[in-house]
């Protein structure tokens, strides 16, 4: 069976890394606002912009770092960024054990998290290249993508479990220790890593800080799967603070049925990921995307007709459910497509540009959905954002493009064929 290959131990160090970091960040889920609520008394504005300022700022300070990653070996650089996010989630604890923890300090807590996010993915994507053959990209892909949804079903109600006996700080310091733990495992791996092809106490010049967006947006393949994907998340991360307002406020739904419609359907996504490498197998990595990508896109657009009580609760699930197994195919497919058409040379600096746009798009659609919510309603609002939602899959690519094999420095060499 395909999902059962060996991928070798310095893999397996890998993915138990990033097993322990995606357990911690579920269990740490929502510690940060509530922190801010419940200990700090913030308001709403406040509230909102720990969320969105984290996201928006990290984004614009990660825009360097592609290139700087780039030209770095990239397991010093995860082991680096593991550490930061362990710092700077550990401060929070300390300054509140020391009786002198304010919003300020959670506001740059929340950006330095955002900007070693950006940058350990884009290092961890370059090293994952360069440890595997293509052919096990997919399989790899598929197993991280099979353990976040499953870190996502899990790690929030152990964290609500943690919040409620000890309160909010525990959760934030499990999430920090997570981040010690998966530094650890990464320095297991071992292994000598080759130097990148220009050394990195070269000089930044400033053409290395767009070549990520250049790479994207000139390739065939990746443009149009790059701005679908921002669209989508985006305008699927933009309902999401107002379908908790239809939920918990104007249906009233109790806190602990919020959590179980969320939780639940996480199965979907692990399903849709096992999936993922059987169905590229026996249909093409492009007939796959467009099915998945169309898919997904036609769920939400069922939560702005959500009702209270069982029936609501039901179709919730329901929707939800739909949507996370077509996102646990899609994403894994998406990510080895990514590298599959990137070359080593330009993988972290392309990976960052993806983010860095990703961030900053649901960053600005949260805002806006939010003002939007505001003059229209939350129901009227998330029907909006589905209706939109189903005009994404035009922006799939329309045809299936060759692979192309790559030199280390990136440019493109021989077509070798369809995707497979």
């Amino acid at each position: 069976m395909a999902g059962g290959r060996k991928l070798g131990r310095r893999f397996g160090w890998l993915w138990a890394a990033f097993a322990v970091s995606s357990y911690g960040t579920g269990i740490g889920f929502g510690a940060s606002p509530l922190i801010a609520v419940l200990v700090l008394h913030s308001g709403p504005a406040e509230v909102a912009a720990l969320a969105a300022a984290g996201r928006a700022v990290g984004a614009v300070v990660a825009v360097p770092l592609g290139p700087w990653v780039e030209f770095r070996r990239k397991r010093p650089v995860m082991v680096a960024m593991d550490l930061i996010r362990f710092a700077a989630l550990m401060s929070v604890p300390a300054a509140f054990a020391l009786g002198r923890l304010g919003f300020v300090q959670l506001l740059v807590v929340s950006v330095v998290v955002a900007t070693a996010d950006i940058a350990f993915k884009a290092a961890g994507g370059a090293y994952l290249k360069g440890l595997l053959p293509p052919a096990d990209l997919l399989v790899a892909n598929s197993r991280f993508e099979s353990t976040t949804w499953t870190a996502t079903m899990v790690g929030p109600p152990l964290g609500g479990y943690a919040i409620g006996l000890f309160g909010p700080v525990t959760a934030l310091m499990a999430n920090a220790v997570s981040f010690l733990l998966s530094a650890l495992g990464i320095r297991a791996i071992g292994g000598g890593e080759p130097l990148p092809a220009r050394k990195a106490a070269s000089r930044l010049r400033a053409r290395d800080l767009l070549e990520g967006w250049r790479h994207i947006l000139a390739h065939p393949a990746l443009r149009p799967l790059f701005l679908n994907a921002i669209v989508v998340n985006g305008l699927i991360m933009a309902s999401e603070p107002l379908l908790a307002v239809l939920l918990l406020d104007d249906l009233g739904f109790a806190p602990w049925q919020y959590g179980l419609v969320f939780a639940a359907p996480c199965i979907g996504g692990l399903v849709g990921a096992r999936l993922a490498h059987r169905l590229v197998a026996r249909f093409g990595q492009y007939k796959v995307i467009r099915v998945a990508g169309t898919l997904r896109a036609c769920w939400p657009l069922g939560l702005a007709f959500v009702q209270p009580g069982i029936p609501g609760i039901v179709l919730v699930i329901v929707v939800q459910l739909g949507l996370v197994t077509c996102c646990g195919v899609f994403n894994p497919v998406l990510a080895t497509s990514r590298l599959d058409h990137t070359g080593p040379g330009r993988v972290a600096r392309t990976l960052t540009a993806w983010s860095v746009s990703s961030s900053a798009a649901i960053a600005a659609l949260t805002a806006a959905w939010g003002l939007l919510a505001v003059l229209i309603g939350p129901r009227t609002a998330i029907a909006v954002a589905g209706v939109l939602l189903l005009a994404t899959p035009l922006l799939l690519p329309r045809r299936e493009n060759g692979r192309r094999n790559t030199r280390a420095d990136g440019q493109a060499v021989v077509p070798t064929g369809a995707d497979q």
